[in-house]
């Protein structure tokens, strides 16, 4: 019973402290209609609550590893955008770490993906619509799709960075949730 307390009493002071952290600054005489959204991100509760999830999610971040099945050909390296070749076309389903997310969602580990064109550094005439696999701009990487099988892999330094500088709470690809 006493655990059944304390798990309450706790849910409720985090709901508490992120319902007033989440609430508009008001300025001194100004009507509640006039009230402007608070600016600074997330609030230390929300922050606190989702601590350990960020942690985790900036550290798949670092790594792209993904099995492709589904019809194509294609090959392509990466070394940052601007030192990057793709040619080729697929479309598949993989499974496997999905890579950056590059803003706040949770990205599946499994899922359709298509990619087709030519890629030479930012002469981009790829297409890839929504399933694309989403290369980072600082990701190295290579990408392999022969007949029916294909292979993602990749590594993003600046995701070690934000895994790191998340830590401490600073989140510099602001892809916290």
């Amino acid at each position: 019973m006493r655990r059944v307390t304390v798990v309450v009493v706790l849910s409720l002071m985090s709901a508490t402290i992120i319902g007033c952290a989440q609430q508009p600054a008001r300025t001194e005489g100004a009507p509640a209609s006039q009230v402007e959204p608070e600016k600074s991100g997330h609030s230390l509760g929300h922050q606190v609550l989702l601590y350990v999830p960020n942690r985790v999610l900036d550290l798949f971040d670092i790594a792209r590893l993904r099995a492709r099945v589904g019809p194509g050909l294609g090959v392509g390296v990466r070394a940052t955008k601007v030192v990057s070749a793709y040619l080729g076309s697929y479309a598949s389903i993989y499974a496997g770490l999905p890579g950056p997310r590059q803003g706040p969602t949770i990205k599946s580990p499994v899922g359709l993906e298509s990619y087709s064109g030519v890629d030479v550094s930012v002469a981009d005439v790829t297409i890839s619509g929504s399933i694309g696999p989403d290369y980072s701009f600082t990701e190295f990487g290579v990408s392999l799709h022969l007949l029916l099988l294909g292979l993602d892999f990749g590594l993003d330094p600046a995701e070690v960075l934000d895994f790191v500088s998340g830590l401490v709470l600073i989140d510099i690809r602001a892809d916290d949730l």
